[in-house]
Formats: C-alpha cells, structure tokens, sequence
C-alpha cells in the first residue's frame, strides 16, 4: 500500500525538494473549503438561484445550465447557501479533475504536477468553487470537450467523436462562448494536414450533429421569445461598442484582472513564452506538433478575441477563463519548479488575505457584489413589512436586492419592472403586476457609497410616476463591530398604478 501511495505521488512529480509547493498548494485548497462555510450568499447566487426556481428550456441572459445544476443540488442538501457554495466547489473539482485528465496527453509524467499545480494556485478555481455563475458548468463541459476531442482525433477512438458533441453541447447550454468549441475543433482539422481529412468524416458530422441536438432547448426558447437571449448576448455588445474608438484603458484592466485571477506569475509569464514563441516563429503551423497546435486551437482564439476586444469594450474577467484550460498546459512546459514555487507561494498570500477579510471584514466593500450583510438585510426588512404586511417589497438595482430577498424571505419579491425598468428574466416570467393594483409598497434602494447614516431626503422621481404618494422610512444599516458597512433607502409607497408599467410583449 506504501508503495503505490509512493508511485501516485511520485507520477504527480512529487520529490522533497518540492515539499513546499505541496504543503502551499494543500493550505489553498483547505482555505477554499473553509470559505464555503465563512462565505455567505452573493446576488449571483440567488439570482440564479432564482433560475433554479423556474426551470426552463433557457433564460434571457444565459443558457440554462446553471439553474439545473443548482436544481440538483438545493433538491438534495436543501435551500441554503451552503448547498449553493457546495454546488460550485463540487463542479470546479470535477474540473479539476477533468483537467488533470487531459494534462496526461501532452506532459510528461515526471512533469505532469506542473499545469496541475498552476490551475489550482490560481485566483480563478476560488472564484469558480465559491461564486455561482455560468462559467463554472461552462468549465467542466469546455474540459470535458477538449479531453473527448482529442481521444477522437488524435487517439483515433470513434465514438468520443459522439461524447465531444454531447459535451460541446452541453458547453453551450452553459454559456454562449462555447462557440469557440466547435470553431477550435474545425480550425484544428483545417491547419492540420494530417487530420484535414476528417472534415469530411461521418464521425465529424455526428458530433456536429449531436451538438445541434443538445443546444436545441436554447434554440427553441429563443424562438419562442422573439430570439431574445441571442440578440441581448450578441447586438447589445455590439452597441456597447462606440464606433472604433480605442480605449486604452479597457485594455490595461483586462490585464490587470487577469494577472489577478490567474496570479501574476503564472499570467506574466504566460505572456513572455506566447511572445517568445511569436518572435521566434515557432507558431508557424508547418513547425507545430499536432498535439500542440491542438493545445493552441482551444486557446488562442479565445484568448486573442477578447484580449482584441478589449481595446473597444469593458472585457468581463470571466470572459477569457476557458482560454486558460489548454492555455496552462502548453505553457506549463517551459515553467520550472522554482516559478511555479513562487505562483503557489504568492497564491498562498493571497489567500490568506481573502481568509482575513471574510473573517474579520476590515475593509467594507462598497459595492452590492458581496457577500456580507445580506442576511440581515432581509431580517430587517422582514420586520418593516410585518408593520405593513400588505404591502409587496421590490428594488430597482438590477436583480441583486430582489434575488438576495427571494432567496432568504418567504414572500414574493418583485423587480425593476414594477416601475416600468428592464428586468432580465424577470421580464419573461408569468406576469401578476396587474393584480398589485392600489397597493402599497415597500421599496428599497442600496446605497453602496454611502456617507452618513441619515435618509435620503429625496424622493426618487421613478415611484412617483407609479405610486399616488410616497414616504421615506428610517434606512436600513448593517452593521459589523459597532461600524455601519451598508445602508440601504427605504420608501413606504402607496396606491400602486401599474398601468403606467411598460410591459415586454
């Protein structure tokens, strides 16, 4: 048993000179789990959540991958935020997983614990195990599609072809960008003379089949909806755009959000070896290896599209994440120990900075993306409406306030278009505005950069034109160690007038 436990380490590339970066990389993953426990519920979480409330075929801005995911999971270990957090970090791992799987194609294995070791130090695996967004079935599905693409092609087993089109498939059904499968796929077989003829395989076009049958739930509900999804995901980023006007400083954020999910070390220098390799002239087709310029095709596009696009547009910091799956294994290569010890080491830091503000909270942020005082938001706003128990409750900030009390109250929460404002999905549910005719409301407003405790003062001109009057009650504070950290605006409104509200046919 001793032995085998030896011959498993050592295949990872396990030696004592290199105790340090397993000891680092074992401290990462423990913090991570601590903070499924310490991290409490985001407004991206119980938004979709919310998703997993009302399953359907899709949803206006994502594919429906990430409710049923969600779906699973709250079934068996119950509505909390626990089940939530347990749902992202059991996924990612499984991605993890996946990945490692894949690792064993180009690496050796006395190097195989190098793309390992990079993927897990990195910022992205936390963000993925600890926040509920589509990128993280997008993720498992994107690995899981290059690992069958590549036993079908270069590993020549036939029926992988039929998985790679289920999990390509199911890829989309997590996020749009898993279009750039399909097209790594094709611009692989047409750059690879020994594989080009396999774009007229019956094996290729069963995959292309496959995949068309698996994203048809989103095709159809994008035609029962006007093709909403797909022009929101699509013309709307592309009215973002204004003109060809380049921004530079879009550009240097990207930058700086990914040397910050991927750590530094490992973003910088995948930077200089992709440079070396351009100024080198060692991307020339002629001179790649299949399996690389396989590698390549997965991550190139993707990478250079968005890097690209960040010269016009705010680029997201998730955008590029699949990029980095083949990305970190061809660049993991030319890493030596003694870098990837500093990656893991920074990581480490980095970590325990993120263990300490969970925590202890030190520094407020001054945002509704976070984690703290949701819970006490809604235990107080549960004690304003027991004062007004017919009132309806709604906020106007997007989804998150709406989502966070949907999640925690046992009420109906309702959303931006009680005013007539865009709702997301909201806007595509079973209506019941009409019937909240002459009501009163309860409405909330954060107040993320706040700088006093007091009201307001004013009257937000939107419920006016919705509402015969309008009062403002005493705001919600939350509070941490005696110091308010949030604020939130609270108007009691009356005489609820929902023919004004601009419906979405």
């Amino acid at each position: 048993m001793q032995r085998n436990f030896q011959k498993s380490i050592a295949t990872l590339g396990y030696d004592k000179s290199n105790s340090l970066v397993f000891v680092s990389l074992a401290i990462i993953i423990l913090l991570r789990i601590l903070f499924t426990g310490l991290m409490g519920l985001m407004p991206q979480d119980a938004y979709y959540f919310f998703y997993s409330e009302n399953l359907a075929l899709s949803y206006f801005d994502h594919p429906p991958a990430v409710a049923y995911m969600l779906r699973f999971f709250t079934v068996i270990f119950g509505q909390n935020a626990f089940a939530i957090k347990f749902a992202d970090f059991t996924i990612t791992a499984l991605t993890i997983l996946s990945f490692y799987s894949l690792s064993q194609h180009f690496v050796k294995k006395e190097d195989l614990s190098k793309p390992l070791l990079l993927l897990i130090s990195t910022f992205m695996v936390t963000i993925l195990s600890l926040i509920t967004t589509p990128d993280v079935p997008l993720l498992f599905f994107w690995t899981l599609s290059v690992l069958s693409l590549y036993k079908a092609i270069i590993l020549n087993k036939k029926w992988h072809w039929l998985l790679a089109g289920l999990c390509m498939g199911l890829a989309f059904d997590s996020k749009y960008t898993a279009l750039l499968l399909p097209f790594g796929l094709t611009l692989f077989l047409i750059v690879s003379a020994n594989y080009r003829k396999l774009l007229f395989s019956v094996w290729y076009w069963l995959s292309a089949l496959i995949f068309l049958m698996t994203i048809s739930p989103v095709v159809i509900w994008n035609i029962q909806n006007k093709f909403a999804s797909f022009k929101f995901q699509s013309s709307s980023r592309a009215e973002s755009v204004q003109g060809f006007d380049i921004n530079i400083k879009y550009f240097f954020g990207v930058i700086g959000h990914q040397a910050a999910i991927l750590i530094p070390i490992l973003f910088f220098g995948l930077l200089i070896f992709l440079f070396k390799a351009i100024k080198k002239n060692r991307l020339r087709i002629k001179l790649i290896q299949p399996p690389t310029l396989f590698l390549l095709c997965f991550f190139l596009p993707t990478f250079f599209l968005f890097f690209g696009a960040s010269f016009f547009i705010w680029v997201k910091l998730n955008w590029l994440m699949p990029a980095y799956i083949t990305g970190i294994i061809w660049v993991s290569r030319y890493f030596s120990y003694k870098w990837i010890r500093m990656q893991v080491i920074v990581s480490v830091i980095i970590h325990l900075v993120l263990a300490f503000q969970l925590i202890f909270y030190p520094y407020p942020v001054q945002s509704d993306d976070t984690w703290y005082g949701w819970k006490d938001l809604s235990q107080q706003v549960e004690t304003i409406h027991s004062k007004h128990p017919d009132a309806f409750i709604f906020s106007a900030d997007g989804y998150k306030t709406s989502a966070i009390l949907d999640f925690y109250l046992n009420e109906k929460i309702y959303h931006p278009n009680v005013i007539g404002e865009v709702a997301l999905q909201m806007d595509y549910l079973p209506n019941d505005i009409p019937t909240l005719a002459g009501k009163e409301a309860i409405f909330l407003d954060s107040s993320p950069r706040f700088s006093d405790e007091e009201r307001s003062g004013i009257i937000p001109d939107k419920l006016l034109s919705y509402f015969s009057s309008v009062e403002e009650l005493a705001p919600i504070l939350i509070k941490r160690n005696g110091k308010t950290v949030r604020k939130f605006f609270v108007y009691l409104c009356k005489n609820y007038h929902p023919e004004k509200v601009l419906t979405v046919n």
